[in-house]
């Protein structure tokens, strides 16, 4: 078959030929947008999973939705580390100067539009130095006391009557939420719940690692005003879909054997579909793909994940961590208690503290409960044991 006709497109972000096993994410968001309609405002979303189960896509997916039903919207990753405040400010400075460009475009309540844009320009300038050249100075006693909840609040309140007046509403979406500051992640918690009850129609829809339900918690009780919901492995009949499907409309036949081996191997898990697709694709002959090429496939979808996708956080890991992260996958697979693994290494748990502390800055291992830790990233324990000099 024609390599270039290849449907399977593995990558960060990267939305796949068929987006299943998603919908009620994507019906959430459409009755948000419903129930925005008439004033009525349940809170918002926040979706969290390990890496590599399509969170970011289902993020974008649900940001074409609500742009495409005439919303306003604000879009951006956090950052870890000590430049992570200064970049998330900008950025949602810049996305506010950008909504309040669009609003000035709106037909109806046009007073209410230029008070409400006055205070756009007076947050923008606030919170991230941004002048706007939208014909109204910046507002000279609102959004703009330099205190970040303070600030956000009067913005949303400001731009509220005028969203709905044009049968709009602002959201913010934020991946990587687990890496906002506490006074941004708190402000916007804040905001939300302030909204929520308000009716306001205003919005915050995040994508997260599985962390990130505890920081929220650590944040402000208000994440109760979030529905919750778990991204991870696809089902069975989705993951069989998420193949088959693609494969058929370009004229191209799994059989049953080598779909199965795919979806075993991958354990649903989106990025590895992908990957495993794009190199059956590849390698088969002809049209029909039989287990034979599907094994083959796998074997090389499996030295390109070594290749990239694995060593992106292999690499950059130290003698010391990769000896605990050996001993993870030894005493537990991809979730092991940190006593066991300090155990296993014969040492005092205090002593390998600071290689936990580290791998978990890196991104590479979460502890969302007390005294266990997890991998990040599906199957990092199968690259582990992989790798012939794991200790060193």
């Amino acid at each position: 078959m024609l390599h270039e006709l290849n449907p399977f497109r593995p990558g960060a972000g990267v939305r796949p030929p068929e987006l299943v096993g998603r919908q009620p994410e994507i019906d959430l968001v459409d009755l948000m947008v419903a129930k925005s309609r008439v004033k009525r405002n349940d809170g918002g979303l926040i979706i969290y999973g390990l890496r590599g189960v399509g969170k970011t896509v289902l993020l974008n997916e649900l940001h074409r939705n609500v742009e495409r039903a005439g919303w306003v919207t604000i879009q951006f990753e956090a950052r870890p580390g000590s430049a992570g405040p200064i970049a998330a400010r900008q950025s949602l400075g810049r996305g506010v100067a950008m909504a309040g460009r669009r609003m000035t475009r709106f037909r109806s309540a046009v007073e209410d539009v230029r008070t409400a844009v006055s205070t756009v320009s007076s947050f923008a300038l606030t919170i991230a130095g941004v002048s706007l050249n939208l014909g109204v100075a910046p507002s000279d006693h609102r959004a703009n006391s330099g205190l970040i909840e303070v600030d956000l609040e009067e913005l949303v309140a400001d731009l509220a009557g005028p969203l709905q007046k044009n049968q709009s509403a602002l959201a913010i979406f934020v991946d990587e939420m687990q890496d906002l500051d506490a006074d941004l992640l708190t402000a916007l918690l804040a905001v939300q719940h302030k909204a929520t009850q308000s009716d306001w129609p205003f919005y915050v829809i995040g994508a997260g690692l599985p962390t990130l339900r505890r920081t929220m918690a650590e944040a402000r009780s208000y994440s109760e005003r979030f529905a919750l919901h778990e991204v991870g492995a696809l089902t069975h009949d989705s993951a069989i879909e998420a193949l088959e499907k693609p494969a058929r409309e370009l004229g191209a036949r799994f059989t049953r054997d080598a779909l199965e081996e795919i979806v075993r191997e991958s354990q649903g898990y989106p990025f590895f579909l992908q990957t495993y697709g794009k190199a059956v694709w590849d390698i088969t002959p002809d049209r029909n793909i039989d287990i034979d090429v599907a094994v083959a496939g796998i074997a090389e979808g499996n030295a390109d994940l070594d290749q990239g996708f694995f060593p992106a956080r292999w690499d950059r890991t130290t003698p010391a961590e990769r000896q605990y992260l050996r001993a993870i996958v030894d005493v537990g697979g991809s979730t092991a208690s940190t006593a066991a693994v300090a155990e296993h290494l014969g040492v005092a748990a205090a002593s390998v503290s600071p290689a936990r502390q580290s791998l978990i800055e890196k991104g590479i291992i979460y502890a969302e409960r007390r005294g266990y830790v997890s991998f990040t990233v599906p199957n990092m324990d199968r690259f582990i044991l992989r790798q012939p000099d794991a200790d060193s």
